[in-house]
């Protein structure tokens, strides 16, 4: 026994202790990967090789592993923390222009409007086109640039609507006065926009028929803020149902009007109304749908990002955009990444070149929004093998106590 295989084994019980002892403190850090140190003996050469009485010289750290398998998932509830379902690394353009890759999903906009971590690190992705299309071509930095959204005006209008087939024709003439309701049967109305997004209401009046062997017809007058609309005939058209209570004549009629021009409003304005699935049957007249592809102007109020990294920005109108898409890399061999603190990696050449893609694509993961990946210590095991660890450094220092007793023996005869 000599103070060589005592000294290897207390530097390597030393470097297992750091080893669990690093584990041990990112127990709660978010995306953090645990660690293990594994081991190799060390054995003495002679000019010709092994020696067959030579008992070894040893221990030695071979390796400090990585653990990147997935931790789980924590909820928080806030929008812009992205967890990876799977494989994958979030991509970081660092502040010096290099890569670096990340589970760590926890990010933020700065003042400048980029999607950052809490280091300043910029999120990677593909941005958008001003239609919401997003073409995969090389990743940069995501910017939430579109604050606003302009306006709209309504140029199409779906109206389903149902017409209560018991009424009986209205008794005063003319039919669908807006300052008489025994002129007409029902009336419903709908919020529509000008080119500068101030809105308008539509109102439209309808006067039942008398019933023939074919169905019957209804006649609809058309108001945008109480004015008549100058077309069609100037303002009414009709709506013909059959025997069984099914619109027959459901081309869109197109109604041009011209409101009161606000601040500089586009004028006349045609908006196409289409009646298609609207009915006539013994039920109380009403609105079955209404949808309109005009909108006032809209400033951000949130974001949100789905499983394949899309971000979609939600306005003060309701109204919802694609704004950019986050990117995603996965390496051959994960486990070769260098560790460069942060929670961040870099690229070696053990771990071979990434391959970026949309999540949900390819080999990657999915991203699960409001929520986080936690660590994936199991601080059980590392407790337990923290007591191993320091077993292993006692019998060590053991060994080398009991060599100077040996030399201190020597020295007394």
């Amino acid at each position: 026994m000599g103070f060589q295989q005592g000294l290897s084994g207390l530097n390597a019980a030393s470097v297992q202790l750091d080893t669990i002892g690093n584990n041990i403190a990112n127990a709660n850090t978010v995306g953090f990967k645990s660690s293990r140190t594994e081991f190799a003996d060390l054995y003495g050469r002679s000019l010709y090789g092994l020696s067959a009485t030579t008992p070894g010289l040893g221990v030695q750290v071979a390796a400090v592993t990585q653990n990147m398998t997935g931790g789980n998932l924590d909820t928080t509830g806030r929008s812009l923390d992205l967890a990876i379902n799977n494989s994958g690394f979030f991509i970081m353009g660092q502040t010096d222009g290099t890569l670096a890759y990340t589970r760590n999903g926890q990010f933020q906009v700065n003042s400048q409007g980029y999607i950052v971590n809490n280091a300043g690190n910029f999120l990677q992705g593909w941005t958008a086109d001003n239609a919401g299309n997003v073409a995969q071509g090389p990743v940069g930095k995501l910017q939430l640039t579109n604050t606003s959204i302009p306006p709209t005006p309504t140029s199409k209008l779906n109206m389903a609507v149902q017409l209560d087939s018991t009424k009986t024709p209205p008794v005063d003439a003319p039919v669908n006065n807006p300052a008489d309701p025994k002129s007409y049967t029902w009336s419903n109305n709908q919020t529509i926009y000008d080119s500068l997004g101030n809105s308008h209401q539509l109102t439209l009046y309808y006067s039942t028929g008398n019933p023939t062997a074919a169905g019957n017809t209804w006649s609809v007058s058309a108001y945008v803020d109480g004015a008549a609309v100058s077309a069609p005939n100037p303002n009414t058209f009709n709506l013909s149902f059959n025997t069984s209570g099914v619109l027959t004549n459901n081309a869109p009629v197109a109604l041009t009007f011209t409101p009161a021009a606000l601040n500089g409003a586009a004028v006349p304005q045609t908006v196409t109304v289409d009646f298609t699935h609207s009915t006539q049957i013994a039920q109380t007249s009403g609105t079955l749908s209404a949808t309109q592809d005009g909108a006032a102007p809209g400033t951000l109020t949130g974001i949100s990002i789905g499983s394949t990294g899309l971000i979609q920005a939600t306005f003060s109108n309701s109204q919802t955009k694609t704004i950019g898409q986050v990117a995603l890399a996965t390496f051959p061999n994960p486990q070769g990444l260098q560790d460069i603190g942060g929670n961040m990696w870099q690229q070696t050449g053990n771990s071979g070149g990434p391959t970026n893609n949309a999540p949900g694509s390819g080999n990657t993961g999915t991203i699960a929004s409001g929520q986080v990946e936690d660590s994936n210590v199991n601080l059980t095991n590392e407790l337990v093998n923290m007591i191993t660890a320091q077993r292993y450094y006692q019998a060590n220092a053991q060994t080398v106590k009991t060599q100077d007793t040996l030399i201190q023996t020597l020295l007394n005869i």
